[in-house]
């Protein structure tokens, strides 16, 4: 299973990023700052939320290319969720928000902020995709949380596309209110079909 988590999408691409990340730390091209990892870490989290709550569950664009894009990042994972060529970041869409993301802290943090930086936001994505990915498989978590982080994720898709946002955590769902007790909310109609 783990070999096949590397076959999809850019989790392979994303392991060896994080690795010459780790190597320009270890051999000195960079400061070690753990404070940034941990910063970028929270970065990543806070735009799994937002990018899920408002830009992969936005209305469809009037573009058509814009809307094929929507369906590929988004609205076809929640029509067929077990297939996996639809369930990871693509490497289209994932460098460029890297390249940015890599930008925003050089011009907020300075030059020395990058390399640490953006190994927290690199650690965060491939736990996110590792979460989804056993979330939607037929994997089972080793621990109760890990049981638990599975369950709460398949309600966003088999319960109500207007909660759970959260992939690999609960916390800005319980912060902005998209989380609720699963015998508090209705079955949608359209969990399977966004924006009919």
């Amino acid at each position: 299973m783990i070999g096949t988590f590397f076959r999809h999408g850019a989790t392979a691409a994303l392991a060896l990023f994080a690795a010459a990340l780790i190597a320009a730390l270890a051999f000195g091209f960079s400061a070690f700052r753990p404070l940034d990892i941990g910063l970028g870490a929270l970065l990543f989290y806070a735009s799994e939320y937002l990018m899920h709550r408002f830009a992969f569950h936005a209305k469809p664009s009037r573009f058509a290319f814009a809307r094929r894009l929507q369906h590929r990042l988004h609205y076809d994972h929640h029509l067929e969720p077990a297939r996996l060529d639809l369930l990871f970041l693509p490497l289209w869409f994932l460098v460029p928000n890297l390249a940015f993301t890599a930008l925003l802290v050089d011009l907020a943090l300075g030059p020395d902020a990058v390399v640490s930086t953006m190994l927290g936001v690199t650690a965060a994505i491939l736990h996110y995709e590792w979460t989804h990915y056993v979330a939607h498989t037929t994997l089972r978590p080793l621990t109760p949380l890990g049981r638990w982080i599975k369950q709460y994720h398949l309600r966003h898709h088999f319960t109500s596309e207007k909660m759970w946002f959260g992939v690999s955590n609960p916390s800005l769902d319980l912060m902005f209110g998209t989380f609720q007790s699963p015998d508090r909310v209705e079955r949608s109609p359209t969990v399977r079909k966004l924006n009919p």
